[in-house]
């Protein structure tokens, strides 16, 4: 395991199997209330199977040459969640360094328990308790446009990777790829979202869970007739057709994620190549895939 750059606070043992090492998690340029919304989020959809991770690691990561690392190289997750994206990457790298601010890292013990090789850490994005140009892969994904200072979180975030290591990171788009037709509709949602983010936590669930059912499920539905009919080409304008292949406990969790955090940015393809290359970033990749945006940058 490697060392730390700063003092443990503490370190908690979750079950009797893994260890998490916590830090000081006090960071000016964190939304608590953001934070503790992912730390329910995670702590109620703390599960995916074998094949969800699989499925959709293979979509985020289809970008990553893995072919550039070893048995020597490691890994760092930023904002791990569940912990679902290091358990994609322990099949490729011997360690990798799960970290969250949240109380979402004791859902990833849970969900890593079974993986020596996945070290977890309760720290910020600012505080990431590793010497700077350590790891060969840091991925951060669908975590930094909630922080509310996202290229001061993504300078963080690349510092840590080796030079000649790679950093992939997936931030919410701006729909700079979609209709007209399509933005309003998506605008339209986000005036619920301001209401139903602001309530109680087993209120906002009962309401994602009702969102799953009755507004993703008929627009999942409509896109697989579509694609049917017309084809994929045409599918793929239906908004929300990213999920006709998922499952429902994805569509659950996305729901809960989408209408259920206070803190949301999103930003176009320009701004993000923009913010990849202030952080130090060179030879951007984005992906063509869903998605949007992730991307990928060599440091």
């Amino acid at each position: 395991m490697l060392k730390f750059n700063i003092k443990t606070d503490k370190v908690v043992k979750v079950d009797n199997k893994k260890d998490v090492h916590v830090f000081n998690s006090e960071d000016d340029n964190l939304d608590q209330v953001t934070v503790e919304s992912f730390g329910e989020e995670w702590s109620k959809f703390n599960y995916f199977d074998e094949e969800e991770i699989n499925n959709i690691g293979n979509e985020y990561f289809d970008i990553v040459d893995f072919s550039k690392f070893d048995e020597h190289s490691t890994a760092l997750d930023v904002g791990c969640g569940t912990g679902r994206w290091s358990v994609y990457l322990s099949s490729k790298f011997s360690n990798v360094y799960a970290m969250d601010p949240s109380k979402a890292i004791y859902a990833a013990a849970n969900l890593t328990k079974d993986i020596p090789g996945i070290h977890l850490i309760k720290a910020s994005a600012e505080n990431i308790p590793f010497e700077d140009d350590t790891f060969d892969l840091v991925i951060s994904l669908g975590v930094l446009h909630h922080i509310p200072d996202t290229q001061k979180a993504l300078n963080s975030v690349a510092k840590k990777v080796n030079k000649g290591g790679q950093c992939l990171i997936y931030l919410y788009y701006a729909l700079d790829n979609r209709s007209f037709f399509y933005k309003m509709i998506f605008y339209s949602s986000s005036f619920f979202r301001f209401f139903i983010s602001k309530s109680p936590s087993f209120l906002k669930k009962i309401i994602c869970d009702f969102i799953a059912i009755f507004v993703y499920l008929p627009f999942i539905f409509l896109s697989k007739l579509v694609k049917f009919i017309l084809g994929e080409k045409w599918g793929d304008k239906i908004p929300l057709s990213y999920y006709s292949n998922k499952s429902f406990n994805v569509i659950r969790n996305d729901s809960l994620d989408r209408f259920g955090t206070p803190l949301e940015q999103r930003f176009s393809k320009k701004q993000i190549e923009k913010m990849m290359h202030e952080a130090g970033l060179h030879d951007i990749k984005f992906s063509d895939n869903q998605p949007y945006w992730h991307v990928i940058g060599q440091k």
